[in-house]
C-alpha cells in the first residue's frame, strides 16, 4: 500500500509513526474526528514488526472496567469494518472458553465475569459436558469450571490493519511505507516534527505507535517509555480431527496456554511463568518480518502442560514452531497518552500481546484524546504519565519484564506484590521500620510498609480472595489508630515546592479551593479539567507570600507534576520536586496530641493549632514542618522533616509513644481506615471522569473566589442540577466475603453502578466499599432507602447497605477534636 500522492509531504497536522494495527487504527479514528491532515509513516511495510505474527484474538473481558470497554469497542468495530471499507478482515465470533483447574482460579474467572456484566459483555457459565461439546479435544476430568463468552472474536491481523488503513485513506490520510523516521524534533518542550530518510516533516502532533522500537526512539527527545521486547512463542499443529472451523478459543491459564482453531489445526500460544527477554539494545530497522530461533528448553515444560489439557497435541506433528518478539511493560499494561516531557508527543506502545484486541479501542481513545485534548474516559491505568524514569534502566527492565510477562496468565491475586527489581526507592526510615516488622509492598518504585508482622510471623503474603494472612495484623493496626495512636511512614508521598511571583496565580487557577489564604494554611483541593473531572486530589500549603508546598500521592507524582508544569508554562514560577529530600511521618489517632506534646514546647490545642494549619516546630529536637491533616479519619499530624533528621524524629516518637499505646501502621490499614471514614482515593473513587460534586467533595470548591479556575463553568452548570450520578458508601452484609473493585451494584435487581474501591472495615466488622450509582431522577437518600441493594461477588448476589455519608464518624468530627 503506497502513499496516496507522489510527493513526499513537508508538513502535516499529525504524523503517526508505525504502520501496525495501532498506528493504522489511530489514523482511521483521527479521520473520523475530521482530522484528515494525517501522515502514517512505516519503516517497512504495513503490519511488519509485531502485527503480522499476532494470534488475532479479540477478547472482550479484561482486568478492569475501562480496559474492558476499550476491548469491547474493538470487537464491535471489527464486526462492521469490512462493510465500511470493502476490505475483508477475516473477523468472526466463535466465542471463547476459559477453564479453571482449581477453586481459586474458578473464583478469579467468576469475579471477572461479574465485572463484565456492568460493561455489557455476555458471559455464560457452562457445565463441563457442554465445554467438551464445544471443544472435543479438551481434557476436562480435572476441571472445576468453564466460562463461555459468546461474542469473543478472531480476526486476521494483517487484513484488519489493511482495512483500517484503507478507511483512513478514504477520508484523506496518507500512508507512506518504506520510510524510516531517523529523528524526532522538539523545541521549547513541544514536538515540532520528524526527520525521515526522505526529508523532514513539520507536525503539530506526533504519535509513537512504534512497538518495541519506541523506547529508544522516544529517548531521543527525553521521553520515557520503559518497555522491553520479549520472545513470544506459539506452535501450529497439523490438521486434527475434532477441530472444526468455528471452534471457540480455549484459554487454560493454569497451564499458561491459549488454544486457537486455525483452519482445522490448533495454534497453541504460551505465556510461560518467566518470560524470556530478547535484546535490550536498539532493535535494527530491518527486523520487520524476521523471526527468532526455536527454544524448546525454554518452552518445553509449558508445552507439556498444554499437552495435558489437549492430549492430541502430543500425538500429532507440528507444522510450525514460531518465536517472535513483542513489547512488554513493567506492569503488564500498555502506554497511552501525551508524553509528560514533551507537549504534542503521544505514545501508544507496549501492548503485552493484546495489541489486536486493544487496537480498535486504543485508536478511538487516542484520536479523541488528540482532538479534545482530553481522553474520552478514565484511562489512568494505561496513562503514559505513570511511567517512572528508573524503569528505563535496562537491568531493571530485564528483571521486571520477565516477571510481568509471566504474570499475564498467573493468578491475579488481590494485593499481589512484584518479586523482582525491588528496592529501587527507599525511605530514610526503611531500616527502622523493617526492624519493627514491616512487610513491604511497592508503589512507584518505593518500598512501603503494607503491614507489620508479629514476632516470629513469616513476612510474606499468602494470597487469597478471602481474608489473607495479614488480615488480623491489619485489624490490630486499625484498632491501634482508632483507640490510641499510630505512626505511618509516608515518605513516598510526592512533595513539590512552588515559588515565584505567579505561583499563587497558577495554583489558584488549577485548584477549585481558595489558595489565596494566610501563610501556614493547608488547603485540601482538587485540580480539575475543563469538564470538571478530577485530575488530582491533594493539599496545597502556603509557606510564604509567593511560596507553596504541594503534597500528593506517590503514584500521582509524574501525573500531577506534569499538570502543574503545563499550567505554569510562560509564567514566573519555579517548581521543585523535593520528594526524595524530605521524609514524612503521619502520627494519627486520639492520642496524637498527647504524644507529640511530649516532644515539643508548642501549643497543639485546637485553639492554637486547628485542623488545616501548618507550622514549623521543633519536635524531638528536629526542625519539622508540622501539618494538621488526616487521611484516616482521626486527629493527627503529618510531619515533614529533612532526610538527615528523619531517624532522630522517628526514634523520639517511638520512645514517647509507648505509654500512649503507639502502633506501627501500614498502607493496608491506611486504606481500610480512610475507606470506612469516607476518604476518597484518586484513581479509584475519583478520576478525571468524576467531578467534585458527584464525588461528594463540593465542600472543597470556593464558589466565591473570583478566579476563573479550570473546570469552573462545568461545575457551575452542575451545581444546581439534580445529582444523577453520585459516589455512595456500601457495606457488604456478609462478613465472610470481600469485594475489591468494579463489582456491579444492583437496585431492585437492575445494575445502576459499580464499586470503585473496597476494604475490610474494622469498626463495621465487614467489608465496605465505595462506588458510583446513577439515576435520571437524582440519587437521593429517599431513592437509596426505597430500593433493595445488592452486589455480585463471584456470581453470588449479596445484599449491601447504602449511605451517602461515611460509615465511621459520618460528620467527620474526630479529625477536629
Amino acid at each position: 500500500m503506497a502513499s496516496t500522492g507522489p510527493e513526499f509531504p513537508d508538513r502535516a497536522q499529525v504524523v503517526v509513526i508505525g504502520g501496525g494495527i495501532i498506528g493504522c487504527s489511530i489514523a482511521y479514528h483521527l479521520t473520523r474526528r475530521d482530522i484528515t491532515d494525517v501522515v502514517v509513516l512505516e519503516q517497512g511495510t504495513l503490519t511488519c514488526g509485531t502485527t503480522w505474527h499476532a494470534a488475532g484474538l479479540v477478547t472482550q473481558l479484561k482486568s478492569t472496567h475501562s480496559l474492558t470497554k476499550l476491548a469491547t469497542y474493538s470487537a464491535r468495530l471489527f464486526e462492521q469494518l469490512e462493510d465500511e471499507t470493502g476490505q475483508a478482515t477475516g473477523y468472526r465470533t466463535p466465542g471463547s472458553i476459559s477453564v479453571a483447574d482449581n477453586e481459586q482460579r474458578w473464583e478469579e474467572i467468576l469475579r471477572g465475569a461479574t465485572m463484565a456484566e456492568g460493561v455489557g459483555v455476555e458471559t455464560q457459565v457452562i457445565d463441563l459436558d457442554e465445554a467438551s461439546e464445544r471443544w472435543p479435544l479438551m481434557r476436562t476430568d480435572d476441571l472445576v469450571g468453564a466460562l463461555f463468552i459468546p461474542r469473543d472474536g478472531q480476526t486476521s491481523p494483517v487484513d484488519t490493519t489493511i482495512s483500517l488503513a484503507k478507511g483512513a485513506k478514504a477520508r484523506g490520510a496518507r500512508v507512506i511505507e518504506n520510510v524510516a523516521v531517523t529523528q524526532l524534533k522538539a523545541a521549547n518542550g513541544k514536538i515540532t516534527g520528524v526527520v525521515t530518510e526522505k526529508g523532514e516533516i513539520e507536525a503539530e502532533i506526533v504519535v509513537l505507535a512504534t512497538g518495541m522500537w519506541t523506547r529508544h526512539l522516544a529517548a531521543q527527545i527525553g521521553v520515557n517509555v520503559p518497555l522491553q521486547a520479549c520472545e513470544h512463542f506459539y506452535i501450529v499443529s497439523e490438521p486434527l480431527e475434532g477441530i472444526e472451523i468455528g471452534t471457540p478459543t480455549l484459554r487454560d491459564p493454569g497451564n499458561y496456554t491459549y488454544f486457537k482453531e486455525e483452519t482445522g489445526k490448533i495454534m497453541a500460544g504460551f505465556f510461560e511463568p518467566r518470560g524470556k527477554v530478547w535484546r535490550t539494545d536498539e532493535i535494527p530497522r530491518d527486523f520487520s518480518f524476521a523471526t527468532l530461533p526455536e527454544d524448546w528448553d525454554h518452552v518445553g515444560p509449558v508445552f507439556e502442560r498444554a499437552i495435558h489439557r489437549v492430549p492430541a497435541l502430543g500425538e500429532c506433528g507440528l507444522q510450525l514452531f514460531f518465536n517472535g518478539p513483542e513489547a512488554f511493560t513493567p506492569d503488564g499494561v500498555y502506554y497511552l497518552g501525551e508524553a509528560p516531557e514533551i507537549d504534542g508527543c503521544y505514545v501508544a506502545a507496549g501492548f503485552n500481546s493484546v495489541g489486536i484486541q486493544s487496537g480498535g479501542g486504543v485508536g478511538w481513545a487516542l484520536a479523541d484524546w488528540i482532538a479534545d485534548r482530553h481522553p474520552p474516559m478514565d484511562l489512568n491505568s494505561v496513562d503514559i504519565r505513570r511511567a517512572q524514569r528508573f524503569q528505563a534502566d535496562e537491568a531493571y527492565l530485564e528483571e521486571r519484564v520477565s516477571e510481568s510477562l509471566g504474570l499475564l496468565y498467573a493468578m491475579h491475586w488481590p494485593f499481589r506484590q512484584y518479586e523482582s527489581a525491588r528496592g529501587v526507592r527507599l525511605s530514610p526510615l526503611h531500616d527502622r521500620i523493617e526492624a519493627a516488622g514491616a512487610v513491604f509492598g511497592e508503589t512507584a518504585g518505593w518500598e512501603r510498609p503494607n503491614w507489620y508482622a508479629n514476632n516470629g510471623q513469616a513476612r510474606e503474603y499468602q494470597y487469597s480472595y478471602a481474608k489473607q494472612n495479614w488480615h488480623e495484623n491489619m485489624v490490630a493496626e486499625c484498632m491501634g489508630v482508632r483507640e490510641a495512636v499510630g505512626v505511618f511512614d509516608q515518605s513516598s508521598f510526592a512533595k513539590f515546592v512552588v515559588e515565584g511571583p505567579d505561583a499563587l496565580e497558577v495554583l489558584n487557577r488549577v485548584s477549585v479551593a481558595q489558595i489565596d489564604s494566610p501563610i501556614g494554611k493547608a488547603v485540601y483541593t482538587q485540580w480539575c479539567n475543563h469538564k470538571g473531572g478530577i485530575e488530582a486530589d491533594l493539599t496545597v500549603t502556603r509557606t510564604g507570600t509567593d511560596a507553596f508546598l504541594v503534597v500528593t500521592a506517590a503514584a500521582s507524582e509524574n501525573r500531577d507534576w506534569t499538570w502543574l508544569r503545563r499550567a505554569s508554562r510562560g509564567l514566573r514560577v519555579d517548581i521543585r520536586n523535593i520528594t526524595r529530600q524530605m521524609a514524612m511521618l503521619g502520627v494519627m489517632g486520639p492520642e496524637a496530641r498527647a504524644l507529640l506534646g511530649q516532644l515539643t514546647g508548642a501549643d497543639l490545642s485546637n485553639e492554637h493549632f486547628p485542623f488545616g494549619t501548618s507550622k514549623r516546630l521543633t519536635i524531638a529536637d528536629c526542625d519539622v514542618t508540622t501539618m494538621r491533616m488526616s487521611y484516616v479519619g482521626e486527629l493527627g499530624w503529618e510531619l515533614y522533616v529533612a532526610n538527615e533528621e528523619a531517624v532522630k524524629l522517628y526514634d523520639g516518637i517511638i520512645e514517647a509513644g509507648e505509654p500512649h499505646g503507639l502502633v506501627h501502621a501500614g498502607y493496608h490499614a491506611m486504606n481500610s481506615l480512610r475507606l470506612e471514614a469516607g476518604m476518597r482515593h484518586w484513581g479509584h473513587d475519583i478520576t478525571d471522569e468524576d467531578t467534585p460534586i458527584e464525588a461528594g467533595l463540593g465542600f472543597a470548591i470556593a464558589w466565591d473566589k473570583e478566579v476563573d479556575f479550570i473546570g469552573r463553568a462545568a461545575l457551575e452548570a452542575q451545581r444546581e442540577a439534580p445529582r444523577t450520578k453520585r459516589l455512595i458508601q456500601f457495606r457488604i452484609e456478609d462478613p465472610d466475603l470481600l469485594t475489591y473493585h468494579d463489582e456491579p451494584i444492583y437496585r431492585d435487581g437492575v445494575v445502576v453502578g459499580r464499586t470503585s474501591s473496597s476494604m475490610w472495615s474494622t469498626t463495621q466488622d465487614t467489608c465496605c466499599a465505595m462506588g458510583y450509582v446513577e439515576h435520571e431522577g437524582a440519587v437521593t437518600k429517599d431513592w437509596l432507602d426505597s430500593g433493595s441493594w445488592e452486589t455480585n461477588i463471584a456470581g453470588r448476589r449479596i445484599p449491601v447497605s447504602t449511605s451517602i455519608r461515611s460509615w465511621y464518624d459520618p460528620r467527620n468530627e474526630r479529625v477536629h477534636l
